[in-house]
């Protein structure tokens, strides 16, 4: 079933859906089997497996030892990789089109036949211990974990996707299938491919490996999140300090993301952006400033990052305030959005012509939207929004919100964050 040109569907029996794009002028092909769940999917107990999962799944099948896992992309001039998030999981790889079958064949073998033998747990446990030591040891990171902890609070959205020491050392063989089995369910398994591949091909050749997956009726509920207001400072002893605003945003679906995501652009998403100009540019005060979109299915975060002298970080983190409130208050100008357009745009048209790019965004259209969304489409909603949205949105999300300030690094003056959030959560 096709959407719009180049772009295929099939449904396997069981839920399964494969959907390819074909890009002939490429001679590379992308492929991805996404799993619609995630860290947040975890009970507390649970938390860390998704990801540890993720390190195993290339540790040996039936058929492969984890060396001739890697042999076999390493002698065909492949790359094969994975990722978790909070809502999913991905395993993909990326080979020239004449190792198709290859790569379709050992993608399948490790993501339906991995052992997850309880030696290589051993193993695995302090690489990613070391992993969690490794983002605590960089602050920049760390900063948003911390800051999600803080504004997301017990949710499941607010713990590490790495998860804890604790869980990491308790996790065995066991449990790591049993967990495997029950979220990883058929109708929530979505494979994309992208590049000079042929759609029937593709089916045929990973079509009948995955109709045999068995539907399990247990998948955890989600419960939606709320988000808190707080401020949270975290004394330690670093060059800089790292300053992070959480608050409130829009699910990933919401009809006014398009216009979420140009606000956050003008705000701080490129080098002409207000933070940056005025922030570093102007006053001098820090080298990394932006602001970010995190959104989920059922809420999201509107952010600003900065690191700063320790001395400037209570006025630096006051900037990062007045900026949001300066948007709720004052419209922006149409240049100034205009700019914004352009330049998401053009991101959008340049990632497209990349065959993982192109992989990923059939994934989540499907997952999101239930269809594949033309560019087109996205560049004629883009170039839709108006002032008039910003100043809604902007109304939206900064009168009476949740808001959540986390501050990290050598902590001068306590007092001077005491009333920091005001502008927004009393406005």
């Amino acid at each position: 079933m096709n959407n719009y040109p180049g772009t295929s569907k099939t449904d396997l029996n069981n839920g399964v859906k494969i959907i390819t794009k074909q890009m002939p002028y490429v001679r590379s092909v992308t492929m991805g089997i996404w799993v619609n769940a995630g860290s947040r999917d975890e009970t507390l107990a649970e938390n860390g497996l998704s990801h540890l999962i993720e390190h195993l799944i290339f540790k040996g099948t039936e058929k492969r030892t984890a060396f001739q896992i890697a042999k076999a992309f390493d002698d065909i001039g492949g790359q094969t990789n994975a990722f978790t998030t909070m809502e999913n999981t991905c395993f993909h790889a990326k080979v020239m089109d004449s190792h198709l079958e290859t790569m379709v064949e050992v993608m399948s073998d490790i993501f339906l036949n991995s052992l997850f033998d309880e030696e290589e747990v051993l193993k695995e446990r302090p690489v990613i211990l070391q992993e969690i030591g490794m983002v605590e040891d960089s602050p920049d990171e760390y900063i948003h974990v911390l800051s999600g902890k803080h504004f997301w609070g017990d949710h499941p959205l607010g713990r590490s996707i790495l998860g804890t020491r604790e869980n990491i050392l308790r996790f065995d063989a066991e449990t790591i299938k049993h967990f495997f089995q029950r979220l990883y369910q058929p109708d929530r398994i979505i494979i994309s491919a992208s590049g000079n591949v042929d759609h029937q091909k593709f089916v045929n050749l990973i079509g009948p490996a995955f109709e045999s997956i068995r539907k399990i009726d247990d998948f955890p509920e989600r419960k939606t999140p709320a988000g808190n207001t707080n401020v949270n400072l975290k004394s330690r002893k670093l060059e800089q300090t790292h300053i992070c605003i959480g608050i409130n945003g829009l699910p990933t679906g919401h009809p006014l993301r398009y216009g979420f995501s140009l606000m956050s652009t003008l705000l701080g998403g490129n080098m002409s952006s207000r933070l940056f100009q005025d922030i570093r540019e102007k006053r001098g005060l820090a080298y990394t400033v932006y602001s970010f979109v995190s959104t989920h299915v059922d809420g999201g975060m509107f952010g600003a990052y900065a690191a700063v002298d320790p001395v400037r970080a209570a006025e630096t983190a006051h900037l990062l305030v007045d900026h949001i409130h300066h948007l709720k208050e004052n419209r922006v100008q149409e240049s100034e959005l205009g700019g914004a357009k352009e330049y998401i745009k053009g991101n959008l048209l340049l990632s497209s012509e990349s065959s993982e790019n192109q992989m990923v965004r059939l994934a989540q259209n499907e997952m999101h939207f239930e269809r594949q969304v033309p560019l087109q489409e996205v560049i004629e909603k883009i170039d839709a929004v108006t002032t008039d949205d910003i100043q809604d949105i902007a109304d939206r999300l900064f009168s009476h919100s949740k808001t959540s300030l986390t501050v990290l690094g050598r902590i001068k003056g306590k007092s001077d964050y005491d009333n920091i959030l005001n502008p927004l959560t009393n406005s």
